[in-house]
């Protein structure tokens, strides 16, 4: 079978990306296959399943009018500019159906570094589990269309199984992407980026500005779905930051389990740069370094393009808060305009009493008894706080159990998925997977799996697995 690719980014000049096949793996094997995911794509997912297919899949066949190639781009990682970074374990095959098709842990890339190019399995699967449970749950974000296993080890800090993910994006498009061509001031390849992420993403738009408005809206909308859902992404840095305003790149992500606004996960991110509470502010940051590179082609007046770009960025608070405001507003199952005042307070009894987030939420549609039984005691303050709520409007259950989870990707479950399938058991992985693909319902059968983790179970840190 040959897929139908188109090559778009390929046609873009040499400067963009460094062309490279992927690196062949000894042994590989099928984990999980995307069938919903190959259908919108207009592939077969029995082809996928092929000997032939599993080859594409792993990178030991570059299928019939693919060009793989590592795409160039910068970023600030943890506030540091870095000039060159890119794709270091990743190539893109092109697009199908305008979709980019990517795969991760495929070898050695220009832009690899000292890395080795490979993937751990572990990561392979948490991105699988978290970036279909984002799209399940309405989040905009990349998909995940098959898991591989290499049948070889990768050495991190010990010996472990390698695994391969095939990833499926609007596109690949970065802040970082825009910031390498603002970096070496080539204006022509700057200006040939616009045009392209506006043609790929936003065809009614005219200029540059117009660009960083829409992007500024996209990550306003987007930051204020991780917030209302307990997500960290845990980093931040631009070059994981889209233009198409979608979620991108799970290595240390976590969603919280008892509600801690300074909560952070990632094991390299020691200063709390982008824990929970700060990602809306680090999100503003970020995209004041994506108007600081497109200056050059909002006005050739440096002082005006300042201007019209600060402008913009003023936008950002106001849209994140109202953003924020119309999610937490359904999660307590009250109109959009509600009071935001009412919301914080329940927050803070969840701080106070470290009350898990995700559970508190989903409770409210029941009895006022199961709520109380996610805090650790009926205060006075929780009491005065249900009065308030019932005060506010009749909340609208059915609103609350569209808008608050049952279930999340919870940090001790994926560990314990990705321990199973080093001893090659992945039974874990796919029942987790299929309870994930409903999160909003609930499941009798698996309702242990939305508790929170006892005190052993209660993971600290996560890893990116580079």
């Amino acid at each position: 079978m040959k897929l139908p690719f188109q090559n778009t980014y390929a046609r873009l000049p040499a400067d963009f990306f460094q062309r490279t096949p992927p690196t062949p793996v000894a042994s590989p094997s099928l984990i999980a296959l995307n069938h919903d995911l190959a259908r919108e794509l207009r592939i077969d997912p029995d082809f996928l399943r092929s000997e032939q297919g599993l080859a594409i899949l792993s990178g030991n066949e570059t299928p019939e009018g693919a060009e793989p190639l590592a795409m160039a781009y910068s970023g600030h990682q943890f506030g540091g500019f870095s000039p060159v970074l890119g794709d270091g374990r990743a190539l893109l095959l092109g697009e199908i159906a305008g979709k980019d098709l990517q795969l991760k842990g495929c070898g050695r890339t220009p832009f690899s570094r000292r890395g080795d190019g490979r993937s751990a399995l572990g990561p392979v699967l948490r991105e699988y589990l978290v970036s279909e449970a984002m799209h399940a749950l309405g989040v905009p974000t990349t998909r995940a269309l098959a898991a591989v296993a290499s049948g070889e080890q990768v050495h991190r800090e010990e010996a472990e199984p390698g695994g391969i993910l095939t990833r499926c994006a609007s596109s690949h498009l970065r802040i970082g992407t825009v910031q390498f061509f603002a970096a070496r001031q080539d204006h022509a390849k700057l200006r040939t980026l616009v045009e392209y992420a506006k043609k790929r993403h936003y065809p009614d738009l005219k200029n540059a500005l117009d660009l960083l408005r829409k992007v500024t809206q996209k990550q306003a909308q987007l930051i204020a779905q991780w917030m209302g859902l307990g997500f960290i992404h845990g980093v931040m840095n631009t070059d994981n930051m889209t233009l198409s305003g979608e979620t991108i790149d799970y290595g240390p992500c976590a969603f919280m389990d008892r509600y801690d606004p300074a909560q952070k996960f990632s094991f390299i991110d020691q200063q709390g740069r982008y824990a929970y509470q700060n990602q809306p502010y680090i999100a503003q940051w970020n995209l004041s370094r994506l108007a600081e590179a497109l200056l050059p082609l909002i006005d050739e007046n440096q002082e005006r393009a300042v201007q019209l770009a600060q402008d913009e960025l003023a936008q950002f608070p106001e849209l994140y808060e109202a953003a924020r405001l119309k999610i937490f507003s359904k999660k307590i199952g009250l109109p959009s305009n509600s009071n935001w005042d009412l919301i914080q307070s329940l927050l803070d009894l969840m701080t106070q009493q470290k009350a898990d987030f995700t559970l508190v939420f989903r409770s409210l549609s029941q009895d006022p008894s199961s709520l109380l039984n996610h805090f650790q005691e009926d205060t006075p303050a929780l009491q005065n706080w249900l009065t308030r709520w019932h005060a506010a409007a009749p909340p609208d259950r059915a609103l609350m159990d569209r808008s608050n989870p049952a279930f999340i990707p919870r940090n001790h479950r994926i560990e314990s998925v990705i321990e199973a399938a080093k001893n090659e058991n992945y039974a874990p992985f796919h029942e987790l997977h299929q309870i994930l693909r409903q999160p909003y319902q609930e499941q009798p059968e698996f309702q242990h799996y939305q508790d929170s983790p006892a005190p052993d179970e209660i993971v600290c840190a996560t890893f990116c697995g580079t």
